[in-house]
């Protein structure tokens, strides 16, 4: 029997390019047995159709029996999204499993102006960049790893990392091996030592425990706001060639990087075709919205898809559009304007943390200043461990922030680090909260 992965080996055997990926011996038995609904096929294929096609195929329920009827919404900076009742009719509609298509289209040229990806220029079997829209970039993230992460697999990531990255991997019953990270990101001296234990040549073979996925956050990472240099990122992707590995670039806080020029992508350097990037407008438009994207090589996009179709079928019609619209409304300058009020009021944010940590916190604790996203990472000196300090006593003094051990593999282990957020406190509510947290940590010690 002919399976869906074999499919895809016998596509990219047969492309005469020598370097092209084997997607098919990335993928799970569970992503390989799935097929794409018929019913998802007939909706895409409307959606495609002159508005002269009749349709009785689709169990699509009537748009005129909702309550709803239309909507403006005013918007900050930009002209109102109006949803008339043709438009309200779609919004509240089914829709295809990939994206609208305008968002899906307006997304492509974004990547492609700030990536360049070498992979936009290549054919679909050898790995064609590709875009799925998905309910917040943590589907996208739960979609791949169903789809690459068997039981017993060893996968790599930086220590420590999201927790919310944790607890999709491991109920899978994978092997997480942590690569040692610094305030610049994952260290690719320390990746090369771990891989240094497999022969890169037995990649390849059936049943080899070589690893075969990495995951990073190569911005401003969750929990530590480290961010990735330009020359690390080609160490560790050079890495990720010679033992044929994918790299999930997980990349949230890539729109809150407070320098520039932002730092070039593991998408931008990809000629192979083997990056996966997952992106979030939840820190930059919406997070109650759930818009994420996923790039990469259109042999994996598709499976990533057809998980999709067995699970949420889509994202929601109504925020895609709404979403679509403001972004055509600002077209790409006003859209990376808006990104830049956001980075301003991150980057005040910051320094009003870091100024407060200077006044409060620094005899007891050390950190470093993050270059990204929203997170300052504290080590508490002469503290084994946060978890209780935290959960407890903190509480009592009416301050709280995340102890470190919930980042890390084994929550067990004692981690003297703790995660404070300045995307929500206003600047006094932050100095007070370190003022409580000084008195704190000095009871304790």
């Amino acid at each position: 029997m002919i399976t869906a992965a074999d499919d895809l080996r016998f596509t990219l055997d047969t492309d005469s390019s020598k370097t092209a990926m084997n997607y098919s011996r990335f993928l799970t038995a569970v992503s390989a047995a799935r097929k794409p609904s018929p019913i998802r096929i007939l909706t895409e294929l409307q959606q495609r159709s002159p508005p002269t096609l009749i349709s009785l195929a689709g169990g699509a329920p009537n748009p005129n029996t909702f309550p709803f009827h239309s909507a403006t919404i005013k918007v900050k900076n930009g002209p109102s999204v109006v949803f008339d009742e043709t438009t309200m009719k779609r919004a509240l509609q089914y829709s295809g499993s990939y994206g609208i298509p305008e968002l899906i289209s307006w997304m492509k040229d974004l990547q492609i102006n700030l990536h360049n990806p070498p992979t936009a220029g290549y054919s679909p079997e050898r790995g064609h960049m590709e875009m799925c829209v998905t309910t917040g970039s943590q589907e996208g993230l739960c979609k791949v790893f169903e789809m690459l992460v068997n039981p017993g697999d060893n996968i790599l990531l930086d220590a420590p990392t999201y927790s919310g990255t944790l607890a999709a991997l491991q109920p899978l019953g994978c092997n997480i091996i942590n690569v040692p990270s610094d305030q610049y990101g994952m260290i690719p001296k320390g990746l090369k030592e771990i891989l240094s234990r497999w022969d890169p040549a037995d990649s390849q073979k059936p049943g080899s425990t070589v690893p075969r996925v990495l995951y990073t956050i190569p911005n401003g990472g969750n929990p530590t706001g480290a961010s990735m240099t330009t020359e690390r990122k080609r160490e560790v992707y050079e890495l990720a060639r010679e033992y044929d590995l994918l790299i999930i670039e997980d990349d949230p806080y890539y729109f809150l990087q407070f320098q520039k020029p932002w730092a070039p992508t593991f998408l931008s350097m990809d000629v192979d075709g083997r990056i996966i990037r997952t992106d979030s407008f939840s820190k930059i438009l919406s997070s109650g919205l759930r818009i994420g994207f996923v790039t990469g090589p259109k042999p994996l996009v598709d499976r990533v898809v057809l998980h999709i179709q067995a699970s949420t079928m889509h994202t929601s019609t109504f925020t895609q559009l709404m979403v679509s619209q403001l972004l055509h409304g600002w077209g790409q300058e006003g859209f990376l304007k808006h990104v830049d009020g956001v980075v301003e009021f991150y980057r005040k944010q910051r320094d009003a943390m870091l100024s407060s940590a200077d006044r409060w916190l620094k005899d007891v604790a050390e950190w470093h200043a993050p270059a990204a996203g929203m997170f300052l990472w504290i080590r508490l000196k002469d503290i084994a461990d946060t978890q209780q300090l935290i959960m407890e006593k903190a509480l009592e003094k009416e301050v709280l922030l995340v102890p470190g051990g919930v980042f890390t593999i084994d929550s067990s282990v004692p981690c003297p680090y703790v995660r404070a957020a300045f995307s929500l406190s206003t600047p006094q509510q932050i100095d007070e909260a370190f003022r409580r947290l000084s008195v704190l940590i000095k009871e304790a010690l």
